[in-house]
């Protein structure tokens, strides 16, 4: 079926389509129209879940964090300060080895007091131990919702999936929304291992002394690094339902590109018009479009960086005293590896502030004339 929704309906759509049994939230925006919608199918007998209302989003997530110990799939969504309030519970969460499943709208953190877009809430909790994917589409934020729902439950690893509030939350789009049977054979319902039952009782999240700590902190880690297998068979399951497919990076007119920008969220689209309209004109221009932060893409990443190409890291987020958390990240898998390309880094539409394609072609212009030299602002005020 197609429909035209919004990013926030989107969501919404794919957890009643994932069949979630507890959902709890907090309202915050850009994320309270998930919310909303979400209470309405629940209260309407649409979904056939529990709507916990309560005072805080660290109270969300503690809910969550009891209802999925008993078994049952889970839901929440929120942005920037709310997330910042579930700082504590989301290690609480991935300690647990709970698969909740987490929407994060990105608004840009607090003070000076904004709701406006950046991703620096959600790289912010990128060592929590949360799987995180960045989506650029209402069509991928749909899908994306019920593949992690899969993948949480597969791996034992919550996931959040982002996008940016306002240009894609708010943002009106054709998707075409599979049929709940469909569903229902791609995602069955969870079985739970481990959880709570009064007929089997076992001890959770209780006590442990350095002995054992470091083992089971090994433990998710361990499963992080296996994670990739789970993310590549739950999306190849899920294009053979319904014609789409998603990668870990997804690369754009880099075959015999000499400058390829990197980035991720809405930013990539607008990178992806000011591509074609570069090659018009005859400029071998790419883009290579990162889905994913944690587990974060290093072999994919490698098998795309060539020598003799120039490349930059475009940022929508920023870690002070550091600059972009995915350049940082990507420098890091180029050093580990000893791969001798070094990229430009770009920090550009912090606060809700455009990213337009004359910012992306001035990028492309930097890359091509001028050595890596640190961080450059996009479009900041003289």
């Amino acid at each position: 079926m197609k429909k035209v929704v919004s990013g926030n309906e989107a969501t919404s759509l794919a957890v009643k389509l994932s069949r979630a049994q507890v959902i709890s939230a907090y309202p915050i925006t850009p994320q309270t129209t998930i919310s909303e919608k979400l209470s309405e199918i629940c209260g309407s007998g649409e979904l056939d879940a529990r709507f916990v209302k309560v005072e805080s989003e660290h109270s969300a997530m503690a809910t969550l964090i009891g209802a999925s110990s008993t078994g049952v799939r889970t839901f929440t969504a929120t942005s920037a300060q709310g997330l910042a309030l579930m700082h504590e519970l989301l290690f609480w969460a991935s300690g647990a080895r709970l698969p909740i499943v987490m929407v994060d709208v990105n608004r840009a953190m607090a003070a000076p007091w904004t709701i406006w877009c950046d991703q620096t809430d959600s790289v912010a909790q990128r060592d929590t131990g949360w799987m995180q994917f960045y989506c650029w589409s209402n069509q991928e934020i749909l899908d994306s919702v019920i593949c992690s729902f899969k993948i949480a439950e597969k791996s034992s690893i919550p996931c959040m999936i982002c996008y940016d509030g306002f240009f894609i939350s708010h943002t009106n789009e054709p998707i075409d929304i599979p049929e709940q049977k469909q569903i229902d054979k791609f995602l069955p319902p969870r079985k739970a291992e481990y959880f709570l039952d009064i007929d089997n009782p076992q001890t959770f999240s209780g006590g442990t002394l350095p002995n054992y700590f470091m083992e089971i902190r090994y433990k998710l880690h361990d499963a992080f690094e296996k994670a990739q297998g789970v993310i590549n068979d739950v999306y190849d399951g899920y294009n053979k339902l319904t014609g789409r497919s998603y990668e870990p990076i997804e690369p754009y007119y880099i075959d015999d590109a000499d400058r390829v920008l990197i980035t991720s969220g809405s930013a990539a689209s607008t990178v992806f018009h000011t591509v074609n309209k570069m090659r018009k004109s005859g400029e071998k221009v790419g883009m290579l479009r990162i889905r994913q932060l944690r587990p974060f893409p290093e072999k994919e990443l490698l098998y795309y960086i060539k020598p003799n190409i120039k490349y930059g890291a475009l940022d929508r987020n920023l870690s002070p005293g550091t600059g972009g958390v995915f350049s940082q990240e990507i420098r890091s898998v180029l050093n580990r590896n000893g791969n001798g390309n070094r990229i430009h880094e770009f920090i550009a539409g912090l606060g809700g502030r455009d990213i337009t394609t004359n910012n992306i072609e001035e990028i492309f212009k930097r890359i091509g004339n001028v050595e890596p030299d640190g961080i450059n602002w996009v479009g900041l005020l003289k």
